[in-house]
């Protein structure tokens, strides 16, 4: 049997093992495992599985991750996205929709510290979605908004997902994290418009708030000043290569931490439940890292990246096409597979594709965290929507995919936008030595 067949059995395997509900980590270290002990042999494969493992655990690279989750959730057991919330709904909730906007740009400023698109879905669900409910929102909206809204997380810096294709692809985490600023940034606006686009069109769906006074937005702002000057110091830092990557998720961790205690807005028991789910998430990362890494060598000896990248070039397509085909792919497998998965999978067979075509693979990097994103609020595996529907239990979960669709669209939009402008994402990176 041929190394080809074999890897292509091994792709059947592990797509059938992950619906098995079976982690991703150990599906993709068990089918690296076998299929590399096919093709080479069963004491190679053993000693490619311990030193992949040991590298992995051992990554002073990989220690950003624990740091930059911890950020998120000292900053989530602080009760700062709630204030955050506040504050924007202070200045825009007496317009149309307009609680549903400020959920979005609650969300933004929240993901600037938080990393994780599922958190980020958490944090506003059970912050935002009373509110919304005790103004008369259809639960359409107000759920499609926050779930949409928490995808965020993974877009604008930090990002574990940015930090993850960095190191698959040995691109500087730093020069990814600042990629994503612009992106983010304009994916929030392309939010909001629209919101505003369908408020407008159905005015039953985000009624109005009431107004508030100049007195209470002033008084409301200093909330999310902690946000804003943790958000300048760390990404600041990296900017100006002050920081690396690692350092500044320490920093940033260390400065959220400091703010939290300073305002007593974090007990003991908060500070103790932000360890252990930084500990649990840190860890489900590694190990799924772990693992990708023993796949992608089993899909190194079976060719399959260099059979595909050799079958798209014999197409004589333009590159613009050949992008747009593996766009399509990520598309169609984020309704399927997590992002996290999707993107341990498939890099080591797209990435070679993507060098040999010319493009940025910093730009690809936000082009595949865009892609994944979208993965987060489709169906059937939609995470962030199972997650908006753990807290909103009274609203059905195809109702919350319908109201994910409007800004599901934005997503498509500014990736679609991206191809031709890849600027977006990487004029800011060119800035950096």
């Amino acid at each position: 049997m041929s190394p080809t067949i074999i890897g292509i059995i091994g792709l059947l395997a592990l797509v059938v093992l992950i619906f098995s509900r079976i982690p991703v980590g150990f599906v993709m270290a068990l089918i690296g495992f076998v299929g590399f002990s096919a093709i080479v042999s069963v004491d190679s494969a053993l000693s490619l599985m311990a030193k992949d493992f040991f590298a992995v655990f051992s990554s002073y690279n990989l220690t950003v991750i624990p740091l930059f989750v911890l950020m998120g959730q000292i900053a989530f057991h602080a009760g700062i996205s709630s204030r955050l919330f506040d504050t924007a709904y202070k200045f825009i909730g007496h317009l149309p929709g307009g609680l549903a906007i400020a959920t979005v740009g609650a969300c933004a400023a929240f993901a600037a510290i938080c990393g994780s698109t599922n958190a980020t879905a958490a944090t506003m669900a059970a912050a935002t979605l009373p509110e919304m409910k005790r103004y008369n929102y259809k639960p359409e909206l107000a759920t499609g908004v926050v779930a949409a809204g928490g995808s965020l997380g993974i877009l604008i810096p930090p990002s574990v997902i940015f930090i993850v294709y960095g190191i698959l692809t040995e691109q500087s985490i730093g020069k990814l994290f600042i990629s994503g600023i612009l992106p983010g940034i304009i994916l929030t606006i392309f939010f909001i418009a629209a919101i505003l686009i369908w408020v407008t069109l159905r005015p039953e769906l985000g009624p109005k708030g009431p107004k508030s006074s100049w007195k209470e937005r002033v008084a409301s702002l200093p909330g999310t000043l902690e946000i804003l000057v943790i958000f300048v110091f760390v990404m600041g830092g990296l900017f100006m290569g002050l920081f690396t990557p690692t350092e500044a998720g320490g920093m940033g961790a260390f400065a959220t931490l400091l703010v939290a205690v300073a305002k007593r807005n974090i007990d003991w028991k908060g500070f103790v439940q932000a360890l252990e789910e930084t500990t649990r998430i840190s860890c489900m990362i590694m190990v799924i890292v772990a693992g990708a890494t023993v796949f992608g060598h089993f899909l190194a000896v079976s060719r399959i990246p260099y059979d595909i990248a050799g079958w798209i070039s014999s197409f004589n397509l333009p590159p613009w096409a050949i992008m747009s085909f593996i766009i399509l792919i990520y598309l169609i497998g984020g309704c399927f597979i997590d992002s996290l998965a999707l993107i341990m999978l498939t890099i080591p067979i797209f990435y070679p594709v993507v060098l040999h075509y010319g493009f940025d693979p910093i730009w690809f990097g936000v082009i595949i965290v865009l892609v994944t994103q979208m993965g987060v609020i489709t169906p059937p595996v939609g995470v962030n929507v199972y997650v908006v529907g753990g807290v909103a239990r009274d609203v059905p979960l195809h109702v919350i995919f319908k109201g994910a669709l409007p800004l599901l669209l934005a997503m498509i939009l500014l990736t679609f936008l991206l191809i031709p402008f890849p600027q977006i994402a990487t004029f800011l990176p060119s800035l950096v030595k």
